[in-house]
């Protein structure tokens, strides 16, 4: 069954919609605006509204029938702090924010399905749009979820839709188990012993102990992790020294790390406390670790990815479907939701253009009926009348 009339028919108001969000870009925790059109909209078409969950988040309910079965669909809603280079007539009017990931687009195509939902009603059970804040670093996947998003909107399943640019429009990707890298954050500060750079056996050179950290981490991915999985460790910067002739007292590291397993991350994590703590005792210094956990990998379901790939051949036909596409090393907090509720996400086709987290990125308003059917077939084929 392909894209659905009806949505066909709404693709223009869903367009305005999603292009006038995008003009009013709002920042983490802040989406206020967006919160209101979106409550608005849901109530205009009789669903149950419900605010407050990690401040601006949004439930949307639709029930019918009797049955206890329930589904959740998921869209995010914030921009990102960046200037647009845009010049069409949606782009951003704020100075410094910018929907730059299609989290409007997103937000539109759950609008219209909760819409197209609410007048046809073709399921038994509880349909829960869940439009979420603060996607872009500030965890409100994970937010909405510790203020009890399931025990207030139980979902025996959640999933979600991010655009992808390259993938071409009416094409929907996923896979079962990782799709996306969980993304964490450490700071390394090596504390040494300043000397003249003429007497480096005065000291003990924190530039050199760094370089040694650092191609210790290198050997992380290569040397302990599995050849067949993914990770990636990076050194973002080295901070130390301020003169040509002085040996500095202290250098700072920082960077990133990409795991896709929770095995993976917690043996990185392992791995850089060993390197420092070695090199420390090594050195006969001290060396400081801050390791920040970020985003978990967004691991989807088996037997949900495979049903979401099923309703997505419904759409857009199997040989538009990709059921085993290669995970990236991007974050999303989506993952959260997913920690807590079986489910799965997909990407949808965006077609060609600036990727995301550009300056000239902008959703496809022609990808809009694909998610609004896909987002549509999910509810009515999982919530199927008995």
């Amino acid at each position: 069954m392909p894209v659905i009339g009806r949505v066909l028919e709404m693709q223009d108001e869903l367009a305005r919609i999603r292009r006038d969000i995008h003009a009013h870009p709002e920042l983490c925790f802040e989406e206020h605006r967006t919160s209101d059109i979106v409550a608005a909209k849901l109530a205009e078409w009789g669903l149950e509204v419900h605010r407050g969950l990690a401040k601006t988040g949004v439930v949307g309910t639709l029930r019918r029938g009797n049955s206890t079965r329930s589904i959740g669909l998921r869209a995010d809603m914030d921009a990102l702090p960046m200037q647009e280079a845009n010049d069409f007539a949606h782009r951003s009017t704020f100075e410094g924010r910018m929907h730059a990931c299609g989290h409007d687009g997103h937000t539109a195509m759950l609008l219209g399905a909760a819409k197209h939902l609410s007048q046809t009603r073709n399921f038994e059970g509880a349909v829960h749009f869940i439009f979420q804040p603060a996607e872009e670093g500030g965890g409100g996947g994970r937010v909405m979820v510790e203020q009890g998003l399931f025990e207030k909107f139980p979902c025996d399943a959640v999933f979600a839709i991010h655009n992808k640019v390259g993938l071409g429009i009416g094409q929907i990707a996923t896979r079962a188990g990782p799709l996306l890298a969980a993304a964490d954050r450490y700071d390394i500060r090596i504390n040494g012993r300043g000397a003249h750079a003429a007497h480096p056996h005065m000291g003990t050179d924190p530039i050199v102990i760094a370089s040694q950290i650092v191609l210790a981490l290198q050997g992380i991915v290569s040397r302990n992790v599995d050849p067949i999985d993914s990770a990636v460790v990076t050194v973002g910067f080295m901070k130390g020294g301020s003169a040509y002739n002085v040996i500095p007292q202290e250098m700072h590291l920082g960077g990133t790390v990409r795991t896709t397993t929770p095995a993976n991350r917690d043996l990185v994590e392992r791995r850089i406390r060993e390197i420092c703590a070695g090199a420390a005792a090594m050195h006969g210094i001290d060396i400081g670790l801050d390791y920040r956990r970020g985003y978990p990998p967004t691991v989807n379901h088996v037997a949900e990815a495979e049903f979401a790939a099923d309703v997505a051949a419904e759409v857009c036909g199997e040989a538009n479907v990709n059921r085993n596409i290669r995970p990236t090393m991007g974050a999303e907090d989506f993952s959260y939701m997913l920690n807590a509720r079986p489910g799965a996400m997909v990407w949808l086709g965006n077609g060609p253009g600036a990727g995301g987290h550009n300056p000239r990125y902008d959703f496809n308003d022609m990808a809009i009926p694909f998610g609004v059917s896909f987002f549509v077939r999910l509810a009515e084929r999982f919530l199927a009348r008995q």
